[in-house]
């Protein structure tokens, strides 16, 4: 039997303790980890509710502003198809969502699949980023709620002094008080309990749907009542072209973000297997029907080019003499503004949680009230951070870093899906206390086994650290010999073949997705340039889908988990699709967005290094093979 130790006691005088650190894995939440784990949330989720959490999360209110802008600009009549193209490329994301949540149901979503599947590194830059993500994204849908409420109190002067926004000359700042109290308002929600917070959203949730069947409803009456004026146009249904309709399906793409939340919330769900893949499926459906049907009456209603690009819904049906229809719209953004808030702040909380239980984050952030069964402390954290920046900050200028982690958190999705596939992890890290258990087993009856696999007993338990998915692992024997030791060997080594072929190939497609998207985004670059690395880019893709369609899948990857749930469709094909579109927009966020963001990188990464690393819950952990954990476990709780 193989082991080995991650130990790296040496810090940064080592030149490597450091960078195999960034590459340890840790194991799917099993019936053992959560024996020794305190730190449970409650199981009080349905289908109902994660459907409630998922479009709550995901309609907000910018789809009453995004069609009359990407119709103008993009999509003219074609906007409907522009939606639909959009929500595909969501669901492939969502397909590769809901396996991870099934099988590795747990607090953390992308940050918790990119630790088990990829390494520690990746994993604290996901969960990194999407700190980043919920914090702004909650300060800025904050912001958004008080000029909606000032047209339903007839202007900005009607509002009550105490939510009104108020300027401050000298230091050139813009309080909103309106968006602290509320987001207060909403962390203390939180703090009830997960099926309180769920109804909560499902309730607001559905006033804003119900406002979007009235525009479907009512528009589509004048519509037929007016003979679909904005279908009769000269320049036909695609105006702008194929190339403005796929514009404009890159632009709405963002409308779909929030889906992701569902995950969030594996840990709490009754039937994570069934109501996971369920909860995100549906949700992403109802989102692209409920979207289609109102680009469809919308730009129906009016002339694409005639739209009025801040308020085109309201102006649509002013020009049809229903002016009053204006504010049922408003109420409808000012509640999706409230369950988009409330499905910012919902999933930061255990972020933090699973970050803090892997020892990345002060345990402070753990903690689980009793009675609720909820991370209060780090809701209020939460709250409280986000809650100063909507009062303080105009933070529509940091959106875009918003997409910053939603994109990298879909692409390593994807990434782990074809890891899970092809070369799931095959080594368990067990804790160091169990290191005589681990020992008392290596000298029972394997021994003869580790023997003839060429390892030496006396040293097995101080091996240099844990695998790496690229790297070289010792061929390992267990068990009674039956067969020649030859043939188990080259068994095993054609097995090893594999894994490194499939791990090579996974990170080549990788590679070439960003050759390509970078060369085909980037205009100022060469001609002969541009082509040569889209040349490349593609053919690294295209050689990699074949290698991955040809080649086996792990055998192992049916145990991996929690086995039974959704399986993903379609592999390494979708994967490798959600991974170029998303790896796409995540080039064309913008310089500043990326230098902004750079910034909040380096500051997670100081702090890894200096606190994540050292505290790190896979510090010292003993790393054996996945078939001899449980073994190793029960023998443990034998011994006196």
């Amino acid at each position: 039997m193989c082991v080995s130790v991650d130990s790296q006691k040496e810090g940064f005088g080592s030149p490597w303790g450091g960078l195999k650190g960034l590459v340890r894995r840790k194991h799917v939440d099993s019936a053992h980890s959560k024996h020794l784990d305190h730190h449970n949330l409650a199981k009080a989720l349905t289908v109902s509710h994660l459907i409630a959490v998922g479009v709550g999360s995901t309609i907000g209110a910018g789809v009453y502003i995004l069609v009359g802008t990407v119709a103008r600009e993009h999509s003219g009549p074609a906007l409907t198809f522009s939606f639909l193209f959009a929500g595909i490329a969501a669901a492939l994301s969502a397909f590769c969502y809901a396996e991870l949540a099934s099988r590795c149901p747990s607090a953390g979503s992308a940050y918790h699949y990119s630790y088990i599947c990829v390494g520690e590194g990746v994993a604290w830059l996901v969960g990194w980023s999407l700190i980043l993500e919920y914090t702004i994204g909650g300060s800025a849908v904050a912001r958004g709620v008080s000029p909606n409420l000032a047209l339903l109190f007839g202007g900005e002067n009607n509002l009550p002094s105490f939510l009104a926004r108020q300027h401050f000359p000298g230091l050139d700042i813009m309080v909103d008080p309106c968006a602290a109290v509320l987001v207060l308002v909403v962390t203390v929600l939180m703090c009830f309990g997960i099926k309180e917070s769920a109804l909560a959203q499902g309730i607001v949730t559905a006033a804003n749907v119900f406002v979007m069947l009235f525009v479907i409803i009512a528009g589509g009456y004048l519509g037929f009542k007016t003979g679909w004026t904005g279908y009769e146009l000269p320049t036909g249904y695609f105006p702008f072209g194929v190339d403005g309709m796929l514009a404009g399906s890159a632009t709405v793409f963002f409308a779909y973000i929030g889906f992701d939340t569902v995950a969030s919330t594996a840990e709490e769900v009754k039937n994570p297997k069934r109501d996971l893949p369920l909860g995100i499926a549906l949700s992403l459906a109802i989102c692209c029907g409920l979207y289609m049907l109102v680009s469809i009456v919308i730009v129906g209603l009016v002339p694409y080019y005639a739209m009025d690009p801040d308020t085109p819904i309201s102006s649509a049906f002013a020009s049809n003499g229903m002016q009053w229809a204006a504010y049922i719209i408003t109420v409808g953004a000012v509640t999706a503004l409230i369950s988009t808030l409330m499905g910012s702040i919902l999933p930061q909380p255990r972020i933090l949680m699973a970050m803090a239980r892997d020892g990345l984050l002060p345990s402070f952030f753990s903690d689980v009230n009793k009675k609720t069964q909820v991370p209060i402390k780090s809701t209020l954290a939460t709250g409280i951070v986000a809650a100063i920046l909507a009062f303080f900050m105009d933070v529509s200028q940091l959106a875009g870093m918003v997409s910053v982690g939603t994109l990298l958190a879909f692409t390593m999705v994807a990434v782990s899906v074809l890891i899970l596939r092809y070369v799931p992890p095959d080594e368990v890290p067990l804790p160091s206390s169990l290191q005589e258990s681990i020992e008392s087993y290596m000298l029972g009856p394997n021994r003869d086994a580790q023997v003839i696999s060429g390892e030496d007993p006396e040293r097995s338990s101080s091996g240099d650290t844990c695998r790496p998915l690229l790297g070289d692992k010792d061929v390992v024997v267990d068990g009674p010999i039956v067969e020649k030791p030859e043939a188990l060997s080259w068994s095993a080594l054609n097995e090893e073949k594999r894994r490194r072929i499939a791990g090579w190939t996974i990170m080549l497609i990788c590679v070439g997705a960003f050759i390509l998207t970078f060369a085909a985004s980037n205009l100022w670059l060469s001609s002969l340039l541009r082509y040569t690395m889209c040349g490349a880019g593609g053919i690294l893709l295209l050689g990699g889908l074949i290698i991955l369609t040809c080649i086996d899948q792990d055998d192992e990857r049916h145990n991996f988990g929690h086995s039974g749930g959704f399986i993903c469709p379609f592999v390494p094909l979708l994967p490798i699709a959600s991974i170029l579109i998303n790896v796409y927009l995540l080039i064309n966020l913008g310089v500043a967005t990326w230098f902004r963001v750079s910034v909040w990188t380096v500051i997670g990464v100081v702090i890894y290094a200096f606190y994540g690393r050292r505290h790190s819950s896979l510090l010292n952990a003993i790393y054996v093979p996945k078939a001899h954990a449980d073994e190793i476990y029960r023998s443990s709780r034998d011994r006196p």
